[in-house]
């Protein structure tokens, strides 16, 4: 394919990564009004808002099979104009019942969303030769950054339903522009692959399951962190630390910004290091930040604990989806995203039963344990990850 073909589909995948971020986003910060609109409890607002995560686990694994059947690009076109489509359905409900039936369709869209267009990029860096992956989980980042700050600026002004209906009509009309590319390209396929037409599409069995599913934890230990700092980071610099509502609201803007950044320079980072060095040294860095952000006893250096370990974490996630994608496809993206999802559904509820058993800054030492996990692993599996 020539590079400027290669171009403009690396400029559409991206912008499919940042559709994610941003519709995710948006719906994240209407939260609370939708709430309200269905007079829910917590309790079943939380039974409610299990209705992504099941959604999601899903199709991760039916979309790497639907990826292998009729190919990533048209499948992450197909999943995308779905989320886009959901993403109006919430505000419309008005019981807790009811959202967390339309939450379930909007799970399996958001699931379907990131496995096939991991898949699509995957085969796109492999095309390339260059390790671009975290450029495009940079754009993720980004895009749900720009849908957060829009979500804060609109919400006193706009309802729920027309906020969320203007991001259904903002996703389908990048779905519409960037998926016209796609679907005007089959996927790139490297000359080294060529000689192995079937390499891309097998499952990951026998010999490829065990690092396929090594590299899933890899993904589920970074996945912990994210989860772990969005819920409760917050509230560790009010109560612990005694910072007002602002500052700790900045906790997890510092771990965000600086994730981004670390993926923004992450693909600098993976031609300098390797992508061996790369994990281990983020693991390192980030179980490093995370100890210093949960016991430092001032507001400033847990601050900046936060930040250190959001550039820890950065790159770990990308690579490991994108090697599992090298060493198995589609399912290999499957396995590694269902890791991943399972870690950011885990972190959470584990950090809140160690803070009840010992205290939040010990429970969010687990993050910087994990990490140090997810160091070790990339020690043990430097083979797999050439």
């Amino acid at each position: 394919m020539p590079g400027n073909e290669l171009t403009r589909l690396r400029v559409a995948v991206t912008a499919f990564f940042a559709l994610d971020g941003f519709v995710f986003a948006g719906w994240v910060v209407r939260i609370p009004d939708i709430k309200e609109q269905t007079q829910s409890s917590a309790s079943a607002l939380g039974l409610a808002l299990l209705g992504i995560s099941a959604g999601a686990v899903l199709t991760m694994t039916a979309t790497g099979r639907l990826c292998r059947r009729y190919g990533n690009h048209p499948v992450s076109v197909a999943w995308t104009a779905v989320l886009a489509l959901s993403v109006a359905l919430p505000p419309l409900t008005r019981s807790a019942a009811a959202l967390g039936a339309v939450l379930l369709l909007f799970g399996a869209a958001y699931g379907g969303v990131n496995v096939a267009c991991n898949s699509a990029a995957v085969d796109l860096v492999a095309a390339l030769r260059k390790p671009v992956m975290p450029s495009f989980h940079a754009a993720f980042s980004l895009g749900g950054m720009a849908g957060a700050g829009l979500g804060g600026l609109v919400a006193g002004s706009l309802s729920p339903v027309r906020h969320l209906l203007g991001l259904t009509l903002a996703g389908l009309l990048v779905t519409a522009v960037a998926g016209r590319t796609l679907l005007r390209h089959r996927t790139p396929v490297p000359p080294d692959r060529r000689r192995q037409p079937h390499r891309e599409d097998r499952r990951p069995d026998g010999r490829g399951r065990g690092p396929v599913v090594v590299l899933g934890l890899i993904a589920l230990c970074t996945a912990y962190g994210e989860g772990a700092m969005a819920d409760w980071g917050a509230l560790h610099l009010q109560q612990d630390l005694a910072a007002s509502s602002g500052t700790a609201a900045a906790g997890y803007a510092c771990f965000a910004l600086a994730m981004t950044v670390g993926r923004l320079t992450g693909t600098a980072l993976l031609q300098r290091l390797g992508r061996a060095r790369t994990v281990i040294a983020g693991g390192g860095t980030a179980a490093a930040g995370m100890l210093v952000g949960a016991l430092a006893p001032s507001v400033w250096a847990a601050l900046l604990g936060f930040a250190v370990t959001g550039l820890g974490l950065a790159n770990l996630f990308p690579v490991a989806v994108e090697r599992a994608g090298a060493l198995a496809g589609p399912s290999g993206v499957a396995v590694a995203s269902t890791f991943g999802y399972g870690g950011m559904l885990l972190g959470p509820p584990a950090i809140g039963f160690l803070a009840d058993w010992l205290s939040l800054p010990a429970a969010l030492t687990s993050v910087a344990v994990l990490a140090a996990i997810a160091s070790l692993i990339g020690v043990a599996t430097r083979r797999a990850m050439r």
